[in-house]
């Protein structure tokens, strides 16, 4: 009994290794991968920007990213084409998003967490080799 009271008891000097950060709110866990986006505003109302941006960290809920454009903002709602390019046989995604976090980083740049709300589908470029039937 005594050695199981010695295993259970911190020394007096020991010290304390609890983190004293907010609890983990992630439902998902990240991948620090980069995949180009395409991200627009959906709100017709707001100022328009296309921003082009490479992703730092991607869950399935959710993308963290840096960018200098200045028309991001706390609740704003994004679609988000990821991965994106150009390339006409690539499969794009759309998204529709909201921001969620915004972080000042020392280079200058701003920090945006989004949240993935929905999907909208997938965008193809249809091309055809045919000409066009006359009538």
């Amino acid at each position: 009994m005594a050695s199981q009271d010695l295993m259970s008891k911190t020394p007096s000097n020991a010290f304390s290794t609890t983190r004293t950060t907010s609890p983990e709110r992630r439902g998902f866990r990240r991948c620090k991968i980069t995949q180009l986006m395409r991200i627009r505003p959906s709100d017709p109302e707001k100022e328009h920007f296309e921003d082009l941006r490479g992703t730092l960290s991607v869950s399935r809920s959710g993308v963290y990213f840096q960018t200098s454009e200045t028309g991001y903002e706390i609740g704003l709602r994004l679609f988000v084409t990821m991965p994106y390019s150009k390339e006409p046989s690539a499969i794009n995604r759309e998204y529709l998003a909201e921001v969620v976090r915004m972080d000042p980083r020392p280079n200058g740049l701003t920090g945006i967490g989004i949240k993935i709300l929905m999907e909208m589908g997938i965008q193809q470029h249809s091309y055809s080799f045919n000409p066009p039937t006359r009538r």
